[in-house]
């Protein structure tokens, strides 16, 4: 198979996992926002962050790795993170500050797509700590999750859960800056040119 045919490959193992990862964001939030099923909303975010690892190891491990799943895969992560402080704010279990830090990186690297696109790159690589920001998010929001009910559990969840937050949040702005330095390096550059 050539190397653009397999990058242009939809019907993929690890495709398939991103986009039933994308099926469980509405599903969360219902759960979340409208019968407050916790139990089952915790269950999905610990499949959706199991499916998230097993879909990459799958692609590297298989060569399944395609064009279509560096687009779905992040956004899939995004999706979750989003619906997650969104409904964990809702629900009181985490503070504004939080959800105002969060989305205001995301909104700072927005800022730098325009610069992307002039120069002609539609996206950078993910870089190690964006993956490892998104982990620890993807490991807090369960724990705040059952930090929020009564239980001999809840402090612990509690403890561990804001230190994955709090970890994750920092790892996700360094990245976050770490993204808009190569932008600004790649306008440099091609000024050069």
């Amino acid at each position: 198979m050539s190397e653009t045919s397999a990058e242009d490959r939809i019907w993929t193992v690890p495709n398939l996992l991103s986009f039933l990862r994308l099926l469980g964001v509405p599903v969360f939030l219902w759960l979340v926002l409208g019968p407050k099923a916790d139990g089952w909303a915790i269950a999905i975010l610990a499949v959706a962050g199991f499916t998230d690892w097993l879909d990459g190891k799958i692609a590297r491990a298989f060569n399944q790795t395609s064009r279509l799943g560096r687009i779905i895969d992040p956004a899939a992560d995004k999706l979750y993170v989003f619906a997650t402080i969104i409904g964990l704010l809702l629900r009181d279990v985490i503070p504004w500050w939080l959800v105002v830090v969060i989305l205001g990186r995301e909104l700072f690297v927005a800022c730098f797509i325009p610069v992307l696109r002039k120069h002609g790159y539609k996206a950078l690589q993910v870089h190690y700590l964006g993956k490892a920001a998104m982990f620890n998010l993807m490991y807090a929001f369960p724990l705040l999750f059952l930090a929020s009910h009564a239980g001999w559990y809840a402090d612990i969840a509690r403890i561990v859960g804001w230190a994955f937050a709090l970890w994750g949040t920092g790892l996700y702005w360094w990245a976050g800056v770490l993204y808009g330095v190569q932008v600004l390096q790649l306008a440099t550059s091609a000024k050069k040119e």
